[in-house]
């Protein structure tokens, strides 16, 4: 599935480049499709994750990649829907900055947070690393109306706190712990965050990796 997925995603980006100049209605149709099978794509992957998490399978490849390489990568990803909904997106990170991580985990991590933040944000993303107490923090700022109260409440490592009824499974949040903790180093372990304000005074989606 996830391999057909993705020769469909490729399909429709050389579309793209076909029906942009003819007609703006067909392109924009286009790009909301883009988007839902980036998404489709993205949770299999996870899904694919937490099978191995759980059968204690999921083997974690740590190698030393470049930041900057990771985050343009992810708004490449998404180029074409962010173009279609007139999202401006800034990248913020030293040029040379390098960490060692699983680049597949991490990567589609951040991905799942961009295509979210995407859907709810009115025009403004940032995408930011630093490093801070001897940790990398990749950011996701947006100007959204911000995360509600129950999953700041509960920003942790449970899916059974998250609503169901409200169409927010957890899923991606409950992934991204998994991932982050899964990151160790010198007794300490990665986490995520999740606050309102930020840059833009939307939501913001922090990763921290030892």
């Amino acid at each position: 599935m996830k391999n057909s997925l993705c020769m469909l995603i490729q399909s429709m980006d050389l579309l793209q480049q076909d029906l942009a100049p003819l007609s703006e209605n067909a392109s924009t149709e286009l790009a909301r499709i883009h988007y839902e099978a980036s998404r489709l794509n993205t949770n299999l992957m996870q899904l694919l994750s937490l099978y191995r998490i759980e059968k204690d399978q999921l083997p974690l490849h740590l190698d030393e990649y470049f930041v900057e390489d990771l985050l343009e990568e992810v708004v490449i990803k998404n180029e074409m829907y962010s173009q279609q909904k007139q999202i401006a997106v800034q990248v913020e990170t030293e040029h040379h900055l390098s960490w060692f991580f699983d680049n597949d985990l991490v990567s589609n991590l951040i991905n799942d947070m961009f295509v979210n933040a995407l859907r709810y944000s009115s025009g403004k993303l940032l995408l930011k690393a630093s490093i801070e107490d001897a940790q990398l923090c990749l950011e996701l700022h947006d100007d959204g109306v911000g995360f509600p109260d129950f999953m700041l409440e509960n920003n942790d490592n449970s899916m059974t706190h998250f609503n169901l009824a409200a169409g927010r499974t957890g899923l991606g949040l409950f992934f991204a712990h998994l991932i982050a903790k899964a990151h160790r180093n010198q007794g300490r372990h990665g986490r995520i965050e999740l606050s309102n304000g930020g840059r833009y005074g939307g939501g913001v989606f922090r990763l921290w990796l030892p």
